[in-house]
């Protein structure tokens, strides 16, 4: 009997991943990729034998596929994804893949903003507590590479939008949805709905011995459960109102309750600060309570915790100015948040790609703690027209190390120079680490001559 005919679309970390899963479980595997693979990801798939083409995707090898594993970054719209739906053949993420071949149990994490800080932060309290875990999804190595040898009893997997479209079978254990906002709009045909559904797809095959962690006060969130009410263990966070079970913050200390189980520790007790790292450490210490974390591993875990690069990440201080990395931070929401965290007057630095962003919900924040916005970007129209009136003064640049000079020159001690785009990187950088690292080197070079 012939073996099937499995195509991947996309030679990044999940393509090669699953292709190698694939071939491992006896596939007839040929991965496409429309861009050049790099030199690992090609020398790789040469070693395990996988055919492979890139610069070009052809169709009519495509077509015949039994089934297509999608890179997250192809959107669905694509005229070959929609020749193969229109055709009747299955298009899945190599998370739904790799879901078929893991005994182990999956915690996922999705949300506009904090996934990766709240899916690393379960990660570290899992493998503190002595827990047999892997990482996977938007963070970390591929997940289907790690499922060759199946070696992990537990996955803490950050899921985007974009892996949730994708995916229809997948059993996830723990399921955790930190909030909801306009984000990736370009994607979902301008409808917010479109985007809300996505991430609601992370209940999909949710059973009610299953443990569902979500942050009560979003609007969205709120909105959609009002509308289905999914058979799942409950477990709402909030920052207002007592639980009965789930998560609480009052008087700066966090409690949770799971089953009988609680757990408290005071939030100045941890690395994280902000009112959004109180919902990501609640939702992380309630998915680790719901493998069986005790408390004393929970305490050690939280204390000993360090943040992903790139998210609110201190760069250094220079002549009294303390400068901030939150490159990751690509949409409104998460400027929000960094903006509340901020105690002192702010230099902002945003721009970049503009994801059909509404800046309205940052008005009261930029006026009472915005001193200059500093536009780092090839087309800062938007932002310039939306916030021309509403700080004191506006700069504009497309260079960072420009904007890191002009942060220290038009800043004063105790201020701090804080780059939260509000947008994708991809208009002057190759992604938002390369803008972070580029921040982070151009801070570093300051130093020096400060010496």
């Amino acid at each position: 009997m012939a073996a099937a005919k499995l195509v991947i679309l996309g030679g990044g970390e999940s393509g090669v991943g699953a292709a190698l899963l694939a071939k491992a479980k006896g596939y007839d595997v040929f991965l496409s990729d429309k861009s050049a693979l790099t030199d690992a990801y090609r020398t790789r798939l040469q070693l395990a034998g996988i055919a492979f083409e890139e610069g070009q995707h052809t169709e009519e090898r495509i077509l015949m596929a039994a089934e297509v594993v999608k890179s997250p970054g192809i959107p669905g719209t694509v005229p070959l994804v929609q020749k193969l739906r229109a055709q009747g053949t299955p298009v899945i993420s190599e998370i739904e893949f790799a879901a078929r071949y893991t005994k182990a149990k999956l915690i996922g994490i999705t949300g506009s903003n904090g996934k990766t800080t709240t899916t690393l932060l379960i990660y570290h309290l899992l493998k503190q507590a002595g827990l047999n875990v892997g990482l996977a999804g938007n963070v970390g190595d591929s997940f289907a590479a790690q499922v060759i040898d199946d070696t992990f009893d537990y996955f803490a997997l950050e899921l985007s939008s974009f892996q949730l479209d994708d995916m229809y079978e997948t059993h996830l254990n723990v399921m955790v949805l930190l909030n909801i906002t306009p984000d990736h709009l370009d994607r979902y045909g301008y409808n917010f709905q479109n985007y809300v559904n996505s991430k609601f797809r992370i209940l999909q095959n949710a059973e009610p011995s299953d443990d569902f962690i979500y942050f009560a006060e979003s609007r969205p969130i709120e909105r959609e459960l009002t509308r289905h009410n999914p058979a799942v263990h409950h477990l709402p966070i909030s920052l207002e109102t007592p639980v009965s079970e789930g998560g609480y913050l009052a008087g700066g200390l966090l409690q949770t309750k799971r089953r009988g189980k609680a757990f408290e520790i005071r939030q100045d007790e941890t690395p994280l600060r902000g009112p959004h790292n109180a919902i990501n450490m609640l939702a992380a210490v309630l998915a680790a309570q719901s493998v069986g974390v005790s408390n004393e591993a929970l305490m050690e875990g939280l204390r000993t915790f360090e943040n992903a690069a790139h998210r609110l990440e201190p760069a250094g201080t220079v002549a009294g100015i303390q400068f901030i990395n939150d490159s990751k931070a690509t949409n409104v929401d998460s400027v929000y948040y960094a903006l509340s965290s901020m105690d002192a007057p702010v230099i902002w630095i945003a721009g970049g790609q503009d994801k059909g962003n509404d800046y309205s919900q940052l008005d009261e924040l930029v006026g009472r703690k915005v001193k200059t916005l500093i536009c780092l970007g090839i087309d800062n129209h938007k932002l310039l027209d939306y916030f021309g009136t509403k700080v004191p003064s506006i700069y504009e640049t497309q260079t960072v190390q420009d904007a890191v000079a002009k942060g220290l020159t038009l800043g004063r001690p105790g201020d701090v120079v804080l780059l939260s785009p509000a947008c994708a990187s991809f208009d002057l950088f190759k992604n938002y680490e390369d803008r972070g690292n580029q921040f982070k080197a151009a801070v570093k070079n300051l130093l020096m001559s400060d010496e």
